[in-house]
């Protein structure tokens, strides 16, 4: 739920479940989990099991909900999809019917200032897509100037 208590819904979530053509017995990974949209469509053809993946704690820990709901057929686990291969493999599979990734900040962490990824509300200079690692503001403590304006060079917009 955002922090207004609405579920998130994803902008193209049903396009790409379509696209995804998930069938009864498949086996699908969704790699960027965040509030579940595109899990929660996959699971609506029966039959299907979902993995969901997320590097971020406090989206696993908000989707508890929809596994209990899922029978089973919904696992997640905190991580990264660029150890996808890993992730199935501790699942017990070694191939899958299909994978879905929405990539980028989400609106949910945008709304959450404590994250430090909006540009509408203030909050530390965290910036963390999970809760590892050095947050910006370490980032910025520690970089020299020259290292600071390579940063913004190369990923500013």
């Amino acid at each position: 739920m955002s922090p207004a208590g609405t579920r998130h819904i994803p902008v193209l979530g049903r396009e790409a479940v379509e696209w995804l053509a998930a069938q009864s017995g498949g086996i699908y990974v969704d790699a960027t989990f965040g509030a579940g949209g595109y899990s929660r469509a996959i699971l609506e053809t029966d039959g299907t099991r979902v993995i969901g993946i997320d590097r971020d704690r406090t989206a696993i820990a908000g989707g508890f909900d929809l596994v209990e709901g899922s029978e089973g057929r919904l696992t997640l686990v905190e991580g990264r999809f660029s150890h996808l291969d890993e992730i199935c493999a501790g699942q017990g599979f070694s191939a899958v019917d299909g994978v879905v990734m929405d990539v980028g900040v989400s609106s949910m962490q945008l709304d959450d200032a404590g994250r430090g990824f909006s540009f509408r509300l203030g909050g530390p200079l965290d910036m963390r897509m999970g809760h590892d690692g050095p947050t910006a503001a370490d980032v910025i403590a520690k970089a020299s100037e020259a290292d600071l304006a390579n940063i913004i060079y190369i990923f500013g917009e």
